[in-house]
């Protein structure tokens, strides 16, 4: 059985909420919420917080979480952890998980389903997650990407315009809904050094979606369809907001 690990990369700048992965006003970082959260994977060996900046390895330092330091140079979160996955033994570790940093309410059964698909098809190199969009979300919004698939599961696009177009918008049936892609990525620890030394692709750059660049060279992306999204802390507002969850449970 394939062995996984979680791996987590950490930044402390943020444009739209300055040092958010280290606010604790539940009592805890936002980061270590995610990493207890991983922890219940029951698939996982082992969860990794990948940083480059040790205000980060120390305001986890009481909570035991293991940390490695990473370059400051990379440029997004997958080098970032393919840097950690280099330092790895390949007996060691066949499968890494990426999860986002600031996804505090991750669900435990989404990590494992993503490692269980890659140990169930040794032929596939990179699983992901999808969910209906959720009422009230605007298909429309760019930053809520969206992703197509095949009947085999396999995603055909992404994309932040809105996909597929419905050309009959009157139409009673709704035969292709939109789907919300869900930023979490399983890779095999092969395909990951290979996706990270490949440069940048044309479509990867036109919509700034690192994903496309492993479709634009004819890989196949699994997409695992599940019940709903978990709340992604990208404001302040959004952060307050899970404080009160957090603080009611």
């Amino acid at each position: 059985m394939a062995a996984a690990t979680v791996v987590i990369p950490a930044r402390f700048g943020s444009t739209r909420f300055p040092a958010k992965i280290l606010a604790a006003e539940t009592g805890r970082p936002l980061v270590q919420h995610v990493v207890e959260q991983a922890k219940k994977a029951r698939l996982a060996r082992e969860v990794i917080v990948a940083t480059d900046d040790q205000r980060i390895v120390n305001a986890l330092k009481p909570y035991g979480t293991k940390c490695v330091m990473t370059a400051v140079t990379h440029q997004s979160g997958t080098d970032r952890i393919a840097e950690v996955a280099r330092g790895m033994r390949a007996d060691d570790v066949n499968i890494i998980v990426n999860v986002q940093g600031d996804e505090p309410e991750i669900e435990p059964e989404v990590i494992d389903g993503l490692i269980e698909r890659l140990q169930s098809h040794p032929d596939e190199d990179i699983s992901t997650a999808a969910t209906a969009f959720p009422e009230g979300a605007d298909p429309r919004d760019p930053n809520l990407v969206k992703v197509v698939t095949g009947i085999d599961g396999q995603a055909i696009y992404f994309s932040r315009s809105v996909i597929p177009y419905w050309r009959d918008a009157a139409a009673s049936v709704v035969n292709a809904p939109y789907h919300l892609h869900l930023g979490i990525y399983a890779y095999r620890r092969e395909f990951l050094l290979q996706f990270a030394s490949w440069a940048p692709t044309p479509l990867e750059k036109t919509e700034k979606l690192e994903q496309l660049r492993a479709l634009e060279h004819g890989r196949k992306i699994h997409v695992m369809k599940v019940a709903r999204a978990t709340h992604g802390i990208d404001t302040l507002e959004q952060y307050e907001a899970f404080v009160q969850r957090a603080t009611r449970l």
